[in-house]
């Protein structure tokens, strides 16, 4: 082989090379979204120990790992059921409730429990 040749050769085989390393077209349409289909969250219930109720909020510990601490705001239903709550004296330290929340909020959705009798 001349040293033409070999040349060739070689730039043949560098451009053949550099023509299959170029990107090519996906085959998938980026300009349209894909659908996604959201699956609806059911609410939890939460089994807890309050730590501090008030009129706007209510910190719980849970049941089953007491470390773990919730803190959670009213919504409108669980706000009518708390006022006569905090009329009768509130929920105090120690008391267990049940709060149904959506999983990732912080609104109680639902509060159920008996407070104890105020001292």
């Amino acid at each position: 082989m001349t040293k033409r040749s070999i040349f060739a050769f070689l730039f043949a085989s560098l451009a053949a090379a550099f023509l299959g390393a170029a990107p090519l077209r996906a085959q998938v349409d980026t300009h349209s979204p894909i659908p996604v289909k959201v699956i609806p969250q059911k609410p939890l219930w939460l089994k807890a120990t309050v730590v501090r109720a008030d009129g706007r909020s209510i910190v719980v510990s849970e049941i089953d790992n007491p470390r773990i601490l919730h803190t959670f705001t009213y919504s409108g239903r669980s706000l009518d059921a708390i006022t006569r709550v905090l009329d009768a004296g509130g929920y105090q330290v120690g008391d267990k409730v049940k709060i149904k929340y959506m999983p990732g909020s912080t609104v109680a959705l639902d509060l159920r429990g008996r407070p104890s009798k105020s001292p």
